[in-house]
């Protein structure tokens, strides 16, 4: 017998009249729910991969299923839909060396591109498509905010349309003699001016033959631009840093079926005096907003000496099973999970106060090979899941590299796919 709180609190007020035995053995039977409910925690084993060991040039990459790399460009990111002909397809960062970057740390920055792949199963053999997505420059114009690159691509299937969220950015020009940006590189420019954008498709077939619209304005933008010096269009003085200060970046969004909300979370930057990523949170009633900044500041695990514990990357969720948001995102410094850096797992009841999991190392640093090697990641981070029906991940997704690709022109970095597996219970 179980009865839902609704009707419980009808009895309660008198407008239903049970016979106490009913309603005692119910309000037990819920209460017994409740906690257990309360009880449950997520936690996942990473299962081995099909990959192996690959040395290209000055560099050592994974190749196999289980991996996107490309020789001929650097791969980051990942994001992963089934579609609507029953294949899986991923939205991907991709970028080279340009006219105007060497190096990966530049690259992203300057060159990035959204790429898609497609595979019939969801942990490998995703094969390159076409590239979707490109700064708006190679289509004549340089004066869009997304101008100058794509980036940071998050799918998500809402009712029966997919939604692409991304990061774009242009190059303002150089700043004036005597501003507070006039030092600022062309790369810092382009850094300081990201913000989010969407798009919306109806089917693979929309999808591949670009039949969508491209958003002449961001989604989201920030609203404050506090900082001490080497900024462009800094906010007036004694102005407030929100959450979405500086940069929006990072979007991942969820369904919130409580009050049919969607939540669309973000990072921005701070300066205190040193720079770290906060996280923000924006509401809208609909996938395409419109979106409004809230005050709070998310996944905000303080650490011993008061300050919020730098972590980025987040990928949230709803799990209806446990009735809890989920969230999984990187650990900078590993005091989010007490140990090493690696991918930390918060939980919240409402998306919006959070804490932590009590497991909260969600996944180290490292790949276990199917020829039973463990390999340990120089980066493993941009964290995206494919979920079942439950809410639990089945399939883990996340930028990778072996080897700092700090000095990497060419090729490096590559995105991994790590099946999961539920512990028995």
């Amino acid at each position: 017998m179980t009865l839902p709180f609704k009707q419980l609190h009808a009895y309660a007020v008198g407008r239903k009249t049970p016979s106490k035995k009913v309603f005692y053995l119910a309000c037990i039977i819920y209460f017994l729910q409740l906690q257990s409910v309360q009880g449950q925690y997520l936690e996942v084993n990473p299962l081995p991969i099909d990959a192996t060991i690959l040395q290209v040039d000055s560099t050592v990459m994974l190749k196999g299923p289980a991996v996107l790399m490309d020789l001929q460009k650097m791969v980051w990111c990942g994001s992963v839909v089934k579609m609507d002909d029953s294949l899986y397809y991923m939205f991907y960062s991709t970028f080279n060396g340009g006219p105007d970057s060497l190096t990966f740390y530049n690259s992203w920055v300057l060159e990035s591109e959204i790429a898609v792949a497609s595979s019939a199963t969801p942990t490998g053999n995703f094969k390159y498509l076409k590239t979707l997505l490109k700064g708006r420059r190679f289509l004549g114009d340089s004066a869009a905010w997304d101008a100058q690159m794509v980036h940071n691509p998050h799918v998500q299937k809402f009712n029966d349309t997919y939604y692409l969220y991304y990061v774009g950015s242009k190059d303002p020009g150089p700043q004036a003699i005597g501003s507070t940006g006039e030092k600022l590189s062309k790369r810092d420019r382009v850094q300081q001016s990201q913000q989010i954008g969407v798009i919306e498709f109806s089917s693979v077939k929309a999808l591949l033959t670009d039949n969508f619209i491209r958003p002449d304005k961001p989604l989201l933008s920030p609203s404050t631009r506090v900082k001490s010096a080497n900024v462009i269009n800094p906010s007036p003085a004694g102005t407030i840093a929100g959450p979405d200060n500086m940069v929006v970046v990072n979007p991942s969004v969820v369904y919130r079926r409580a009050d049919s909300k969607y939540l669309l979370y973000f990072k921005g930057n701070w300066y205190d005096p040193v720079w770290r990523g906060v996280h923000g949170v924006a509401i809208g009633d609909s996938p395409l907003g419109p979106f409004q900044v809230q005050p709070q500041i998310m996944f905000d695990i303080k650490d011993k000496n008061g300050k919020i514990a730098n972590a980025e990357d987040p990928f949230v969720w709803y799990h209806p099973e446990h009735k809890l948001f989920y969230a999984v995102l990187k650990d900078f410094t590993g005091r989010l999970t007490g140990g090493e850096p690696s991918l930390a797992l918060l939980q919240s009841q409402n998306g919006i106060k959070w804490e932590l999991s009590p497991k909260p190392e969600f996944m180290k640093k490292q790949v276990l090979l199917k020829n039973g090697n463990n390999i340990q990641l120089y980066h493993l981070e941009r964290p995206y899941l494919l979920l079942d029906t439950s809410g639990y991940p089945v399939v883990f997704y996340g930028a990778a590299a072996i080897k700092s690709p700090a000095k990497q022109i060419i090729t490096g970095t590559f995105n991994v796919h790590i099946p999961l597996q539920r512990p028995k219970e």
